[in-house]
Parts: structure tokens; C-alpha cells; sequence
């Protein structure tokens, strides 16, 4: 077996540590909460003589801040910022394996990788006599990516701002300047209940429902497609969940739908309301009701990739040019408070939330030496 990089092994130790989303697991104080994995890196800053400090989110969950100071007045801030929560698993899945240059385990790619070569990265610039002379290095670990992204919200809101934040997701070392955002809403229709004997006494929600789900995946589904961002590609909608009725034998008086609707930059929650408002009156549907249901805002990401730091990023990652990506990320209420932000990290996002999670360790030790040798870069 081929011997471990000091990354590799600080990831393994990484994924050992539970660190479900308590959402998701609220009664599983053995698997759930970020504590576990900020405590250990705690323990290793403290080593290396690293500032440490917290940021209160929620109950019990603060954001882990680990602060390499410049040798002068600080002029100019980086932030590295990977969330340290992960998706429910079994007992088996945080217990990594190694195979085939991989490790296997929950967290592994999504996202204790970048965890680990971010953190790595910030560890081997502390022990270097030349450290940067105006540019204050700040890692945070961000709780509650995987739920509501509460962490990222409260870094954007209270700060600290910084020129340049890096949101660790699995890329595939690509440099991320863009990604879509989120917008999740809830239709619902109504009817009149009657006995299934007799349905043309009532009205049925479910059949007006259809006639809706029909009109969203057809022609506004044609209608997005006209529209196209030079990353992104054009917006979408999915319909994943319907609820109606109540028994067999009765006419539905009630149905619902719950709608993921990814929007490119130009679009926000106002016009998408708008614009499928105005499409079911089209169809004399406007009785159904819309109202937004996730209740964070999630606009898209759209960081100038001509950005000056951000080209020393890309000149870092030895890219020629950035990429966008479909899914939302912590960048994006990052970006919200002011601080140009962009992701990347080491990994497959096809990994991320799987059965059998794994990372490439040569990505692992690639994204190390890519973080490390743009944070060298600093003035």
C-alpha cells in the first residue's frame, strides 16, 4: 500500500469524526452536529500556533474561524471556507477505506476533502518563514451547508469581509465563477368536495393540478430554454413532490406541488413569481397559489472572473479560463455580502451524497498544492 500523504491522513481523520447535519438526524447526538471535526482542527492550529476563534449561527453550532495573521498591517483578506457538516450515513460509511488511490467515506468528497487540502494548505504557509506581509489567511469551518446554509449567511451578514472567498466543493479542481440559484415553490390548488358516487357535484383540485403541472413542463419549460447564460447554460424547473386528496372516494378539494426552479444571474424570485403568474392566467388558471417555500433567499452566483484576484486564482489552479455549475453553494450567500466569492475544491460532485462516497487522493494533494501555492502568492 502506497504511503499516505499528511493531507490524505488528515482527511481520513477527518471522515472518521460524524458530522451529520442535525437536520436531518435530530435525535442522533452520536453522528450529528460540526463540533467533532471543528474540535480536532482546533487541536491542530493550536499546535501550529494559529488564532483561533468562533462565530456563533445556531443553538449549539458556530462557524470555526482559523487566522493566520500577515507579518504587517493587514491590507488585504483571503478567506477559505468549506462546510464541515455532512448527509446522514451509516456507522460503516464513517469508517474510510482506502483503494485503488481512493478513499472511500462519508464526507470524503462533499466535502472534508477540501476541508483537509484547505486546511492542509493554510498549516504548511504557517510554517513557512515567509508568510505573507499584508494578506490576513482566514479558514472557516461553515456549519449547515447541507440544510439552510446558515453559516455562510451569517459569515455574508457579519462578516468578515474579505477580497476573495473560496467555497470548498468537489469541482474537479476546476475553478468555479458562477452557479445557478435555487428557488423553491409551493402551488396549490383548489376544489370542491363531493362523494366519489356523484364527482360531477364536485370539483377536483387534482384534475386543475395536472393541468398546471402540464403548462410548467411543457411550454414554460420552452419558454426558460429561450434564455441562456454563457456558463450556465439556461434555467430550469422540476416538479418533485404532489400532495392531494384525502381518501379514494372522495373528490380532491385540495392539491399541491413542490417546485425546484434553478435561476440564472438576471433572474430573481420576484420575476420568476411574475412570469409564471402570468403564464397560468394565460390558461385561465388563476386560482392557484404561489408562494415561496424553502424561505432563505438563493440567488445565483456570478463572480467577475476577471477579477484580479481571481485571475491569480485561475493563474494558481493553472486554468485559462473559469466554469459554472447547476448546483448552489455557500459561495453564493457569501457573494450576497459583499465579498467576491468563487468554489472549488478536490472531487466529483457525482460522488457527493452517494452510497459509496469517495475522493481521488492525487486530486486531494493537486487542490493542497494549488491552495497552498496562490496563498504563497499574496502580497
Amino acid at each position: 500500500m502506497a504511503k499516505l500523504s499528511p493531507v490524505a491522513k488528515l482527511l481520513r481523520e477527518l471522515v472518521t469524526l460524524p458530522s451529520v447535519n442535525p437536520a436531518f438526524l435530530p435525535n442522533d447526538s452520536k453522528r450529528t452536529g460540526e463540533e467533532r471535526v471543528a474540535n480536532h482542527l482546533i487541536d491542530l492550529a493550536s499546535k501550529h500556533g494559529l488564532e483561533v476563534s468562533r462565530q456563533s449561527v445556531l443553538p449549539g453550532r458556530k462557524n470555526l474561524f482559523v487566522r493566520l495573521k500577515p507579518l504587517g498591517k493587514v491590507k488585504r483578506r483571503i478567506i477559505l471556507s468549506p462546510h464541515l457538516d455532512v448527509v446522514p450515513a451509516e456507522d460503516k460509511q464513517f469508517k474510510p477505506r482506502l483503494k485503488n488511490g481512493c478513499l472511500h467515506g462519508r464526507g470524503a468528497c462533499d466535502t472534508k476533502g477540501s476541508v483537509a487540502a484547505f486546511f492542509h494548505a493554510l498549516l504548511e504557509l504557517s510554517k513557512q518563514g515567509k508568510r505573507p506581509q499584508q494578506t490576513e489567511i482566514l479558514f472557516v469551518g461553515l456549519v449547515d451547508e447541507e440544510h439552510r446554509q446558515s453559516g455562510s449567511r451569517i459569515l455574508g451578514e457579519r462578516g468578515p469581509k474579505a477580497d476573495l472567498a473560496i467555497a470548498g466543493e468537489p469541482t474537479q479542481l476546476q475553478v468555479v465563477t458562477a452557479h445557478k440559484g435555487n428557488l423553491w415553490l409551493c402551488l396549490e390548488t383548489l376544489g370542491k368536495a363531493a362523494h366519489g358516487a356523484t364527482p360531477h357535484l364536485g370539483k377536483s383540485a387534482i384534475h386543475a393540478m395536472t393541468r398546471v403541472t402540464n403548462i410548467l413542463l411543457t411550454e414554460y419549460v420552452d419558454q426558460l430554454k429561450e434564455r441562456k447564460h454563457p456558463l450556465l447554460g439556461h434555467p430550469s424547473i422540476n416538479v418533485g413532490i404532489i400532495r392531494g386528496g384525502s381518501q379514494t372516494n372522495v373528490v380532491p378539494e385540495r392539491c399541491s406541488i413542490e417546485v425546484d426552479r434553478r435561476t440564472i444571474p438576471g433572474e430573481t424570485e420576484a420575476s420568476v413569481l411574475a412570469e409564471i403568474q402570468i403564464l397560468l392566467k394565460k390558461h385561465r388558471l388563476p386560482s392557484t397559489t404561489i408562494v415561496e417555500s424553502r424561505g432563505v433567499p438563493c440567488p445565483s452566483l456570478a463572480t467577475d472572473p476577471n477579477l484580479p484576484v481571481v485571475r491569480q486564482f485561475l493563474k494558481a489552479a493553472k486554468r485559462r479560463k473559469s466554469h459554472g455549475v447547476d448546483y448552489f453553494t455557500d459561495a453564493s450567500p457569501i457573494a450576497m455580502g459583499g465579498t467576491p466569492a468563487i468554489v472549488f475544491g478536490p472531487g466529483n460532485i457525482a460522488q457527493a451524497h452517494s452510497a459509496d462516497e469517495w475522493i481521488d487522493l492525487k486530486q486531494l494533494d493537486q487542490a493542497t498544492a494549488i491552495v497552498l501555492r496562490f496563498l504563497e502568492e499574496q502580497p
